[in-house]
Order: structure tokens, then sequence, then C-alpha cells
């Protein structure tokens, strides 16, 4: 099934349980998802990686916002946030752990033939794409920093 489809599935279903603040999230995500889809060149249907890219982003922007208001103090708006953050994250692919991708990029740097710091765009590039959805960029950039320093 097709993540739009899900989506207005779970859309169907929050609204039979009056569920407001899972309605406002899912709503957010089916509206990035028309938006890629009527995008300029856009034949209609995105593909996987393009809808994982929507989620990524989308996970990205709640977590960054929740941090910045549990600074600024306003934990009611953090907490909303968080919450759908929570709803982004049923549709991501399972997430690896650190150790997992740290596993992944040592492959990558093998097969890439990359001896140090220099061949960071070389790596990044090629784990960028691998690990696309499977990652987060922050994590994967900052253990390909680890790996060639040593």
């Amino acid at each position: 099934m097709s993540l739009k489809l899900q989506i207005d599935n779970d859309i169907k279903k929050a609204m039979l349980a009056k569920n407001k603040e899972e309605l406002e999230a899912l709503r957010s995500i089916k509206s990035m998802i028309l938006l890629a889809e009527t995008d300029k060149g856009a034949t209609g249907d995105i593909a996987v990686d393009t809808e994982n890219k929507i989620l990524m982003k989308a996970a990205k922007q709640r977590k960054e916002s929740a941090e910045i208001f549990q600074k600024e103090g306003r934990a009611d708006l953090a907490q909303r946030e968080n919450f759908q953050l929570e709803i982004i994250s049923r549709y991501l692919p399972k997430q690896l752990s650190e150790a997992e991708v740290e596993i992944e990029l040592k492959k990558i740097i093998e097969q890439v033939g990359a001896k140090g710091p220099h061949d960071m765009g070389k790596v990044m590039g090629a784990a960028t794409k691998a690990l696309a959805g499977k990652a987060d960029g922050k994590l994967i950039s900052e253990l390909v920093k680890k790996l060639l320093a040593s």
C-alpha cells in the first residue's frame, strides 16, 4: 500500500476517533505528499524514496522545532512537535543504530577507497545514497568525519 493511501486510511481512523492532534499531524504529512506530487515536472505518483525523503524532512523539522521550543521555555509547543514527530516516525523505515551505521560506513569507505579527511565528499555522496531514509544525515556526517580522521 502506498504511503498516501495509508495516510488517507489513518486520517479516516483519526477522524472517527476524534483525535485532533493525530489528525493534524497526518494532514500535514498528506499536504507534503500532495505538494511533491504537484511539483513542476512531477508525474503525479511519487517514488518510495521520495516519500522517505519527505518524511525525513518533516521529522527533522519537527525535531529541530521541538528543541528550539524547549530552549525558549515553551514546553507546550515542544510537546506538540514531539507528538507530531512520533506520528511521522510511524511511517519512516526502521532507523539504523549508530553501530549499524558505522559498519555500513566502513564498507562504503573501503569501496570508494577513501584514505583521509580530504575524501569526505566521495564518502558522503555514496553514504547518503546508500543510507537514505535509514539514518540521519547529521549522524552520517559525524561518523564519516570520525572514521576518516582515524
